[in-house]
């Protein structure tokens, strides 16, 4: 496993898809896009710009009823990518043991990044589905600029009260 740093949504064009993207924390330091959905897109930004809404929203949920049953997120990794598909898991610890569950990656990503926990993805992912990021220093930040712009964008056309309900 690789471990990976969640650098933040982008809406690719022309299709207006929204795609979650990973970047090794080291090595080759490949990037990993991932197709999601708008409103997982939506959860993963508002946890990155720390929005808060007025009501918890699944992924806040979900955080606070696992930490109220005393169980641990520890990880999520991205195990697979079959037909296009890419599957995840999230690794869990309770007072009977570890625990396994399946999920989709964005709904992984935006626990994970509400809670802090490490994210990974198996080799054979970034083997078949990532790419290698031109390394030029002098324009990370410049891109961390556009990330962080484009959140702002896609943030502005989403209100909280829409997850209110």
């Amino acid at each position: 496993m690789v471990e990976m740093d969640l650098v933040g949504v982008r809406v690719e064009l022309p299709s207006n898809t929204p795609i979650a993207l990973l970047r090794e924390r080291s090595g080759a330091r490949r990037v990993l896009p991932i197709f999601i959905g708008g409103p997982e897109a939506t959860a993963i930004a508002f946890a990155l710009e720390e929005v808060v809404t007025p009501r918890p929203m699944t992924h806040d949920l979900m955080r606070d009823v696992l930490d109220d049953l005393g169980v641990s997120i520890e990880s999520v990794t991205v195990t697979e990518l079959r037909d296009r598909t890419f599957y995840a898991e999230i690794e869990m610890h309770a007072s009977d043991g570890v625990h396994r569950v399946s999920s989709r990656p964005s709904d992984a990503l935006a626990l994970a990044i509400r809670i802090g926990t490490p994210i990974y993805a198996a080799e054979e992912v970034l083997d078949e589905a990532a790419f290698e990021a031109e390394d030029d220093a002098e324009e990370e930040p410049e891109e961390a600029e556009e990330v962080v712009e484009q959140f702002r964008e896609f943030i502005d056309n989403v209100s909280p009260d829409d997850f209110a309900s």
